[in-house]
């Protein structure tokens, strides 16, 4: 059975950053740094965040003097990252995009796509994002993703898991496509009296098969981690993939 297509605006939205920000915000600062060491960045080099989110990385990443922009499809989404931007007293360039139509190229050292923010669409628009992303980066740019590790969901799948927010109500429900290695969830949101559910759906990857899409797509020198930047194993969480132009 073909899984449709979904709406991101229903996805990402303030329910979304009601039940999510709070618990991400608590571990944003580590991830910068995170991410500043496994991309080895140098103060004044230019970032971009792809599918930036509210900014909590991006944020973080140009009050170590980075020279950052972020792209997200999400308007409620830029509308928080500007407002964070705005109290942190730093500046980052926020544009609306989808991450299939780049409009750089050749302009970043390197682009952090982070927390399972590839891997919507089908097969041949998730190939066209890593196209886009080569595209972007100078000759030598880093590219570092990250992302749920397939063996660990597999030896630890739920199908139901449950968020509480100040009383309110996230449930998602997962199921597994083996034909086409996607996570699809039904999400039921039950907020402020109101019941909304919706679908979504993120392509699962074991390194193997992202490596070769990467390298198929023009990158070299690929590598992978744990969560924590150490090796990555059957028992890692979260996979990070970094890949060199």
């Amino acid at each position: 059975m073909t899984t449709p297509p979904f709406d991101t605006e229903d996805l990402f939205d303030e329910d979304y950053l009601h039940f999510a920000a709070r618990p991400l915000e608590e571990t944003s600062d580590a991830a910068a740094g995170l991410v500043e060491r496994l991309l080895e960045l140098r103060p004044g080099e230019r970032v971009l965040d792809l599918a930036c989110g509210h900014g909590r990385i991006a944020n973080r990443l140009a009050a170590r003097g980075l020279e950052v922009s972020g792209l997200d499809i999400t308007p409620v989404f830029l509308d928080r990252a500007r407002q964070d931007a705005h109290e942190r007293g730093v500046e980052v360039d926020y544009v609306r995009g989808d991450m299939r139509e780049l409009p750089w190229t050749g302009h970043f050292d390197a682009i952090v796509n982070w927390f399972t923010a590839f891997g919507y669409f089908d097969d041949a628009g998730n190939r066209r994002v890593l196209d886009q992303a080569r595209q972007a980066l100078r000759p030598g740019g880093r590219l570092l993703l990250e992302l749920n590790n397939q063996a660990h969901v597999l030896r630890a799948f739920q199908q139901a898991i449950v968020h509480e927010a100040d009383g309110d109500l996230l449930v998602d429900r997962h199921r597994l496509d083996p034909l086409t290695s996607r996570n699809i969830v039904e999400r039921t949101i039950v907020r402020a009296g109101r019941v909304r559910r919706f679908h979504y759906f993120t392509r699962m990857f074991a390194f193997p098969e992202l490596r070769d899409w990467l390298l198929a797509a023009g990158f070299d020198e690929v590598e992978g981690f744990g969560e924590d930047g150490g090796p990555l194993t059957a028992d890692s969480r979260r996979m990070l993939v970094l890949a060199r132009r």
